[in-house]
């Protein structure tokens, strides 16, 4: 059975100091530090990601990378009677991913327009990118699509704010159902506000 195009694709990017992604890719990020959090691409740096996660090239659908800082945050810092060691301002880990934190920034740029997905492009010892394909609910080309028309319905306004992409579901504790997730449905939030 021959191999598609995008399954090369896809093999080289599984090892990149292999097949010249890596240096392809130290090449670029220097380029990506320089420029802002949310930039638009005209096309995925990955296609192979891009086209499962569902991009098309056609119009009312656009590519935008995002820039979001690594690693965990820090808590201010209290004045106490006691100090302790590090007064518990590091280490704080965040409760969201850093691909949802890119999908929200990239959305609140673009307010017309609807997070799809998302995936990895890269990352140094600062910084994670993340590619995001955006629709266009309103565009005729996004309401004529078959696969895609489904985004204009209202219920999905504001997907990525409320986690209803797929960083967003996994994030949120959806991906397994029964022991275990008790506490995760219908939402952490909800879970913690019921009466005991």
């Amino acid at each position: 059975m021959t191999k598609s195009m995008y399954a090369y694709v896809r093999d080289a990017w599984k090892v990149p100091a292999e097949t010249g992604v890596k240096a392809l890719l130290w090449e670029r990020m220097q380029i990506w530090r320089r420029e802002g959090s949310v930039v638009r691409v005209h096309r995925p740096t990955r296609i192979d990601r891009a086209r499962a996660l569902g991009y098309k090239a056609k119009q009312g659908i656009v590519v935008v990378r995002a820039k979001v800082r690594r690693g965990g945050r820090r808590a201010s810092r209290y004045v106490r009677g006691r100090r302790t060691a590090h007064m518990g301002m590091r280490r704080k880990t965040m409760g969201k991913s850093i691909q949802r934190i890119a999908e929200e920034r990239v959305c609140r740029k673009y307010p017309n327009m609807e997070v799809l997905n998302s995936y990895w492009v890269g990352e140094d010892g600062h910084n994670k990118w993340y590619e995001v394909i955006l629709l266009d609910p309103h565009h005729p080309s996004i309401i004529n699509d078959k696969t895609l028309n489904w985004i204009s319905k209202p219920g999905h306004r504001g997907r990525s704010e409320r986690g209803l992409t797929s960083a967003g579901v996994k994030g949120r504790g959806m991906r397994r159902r029964g022991t275990g997730t008790e506490k995760c449905r219908p939402s952490v939030r909800a879970n913690a506000n019921r009466a005991k």
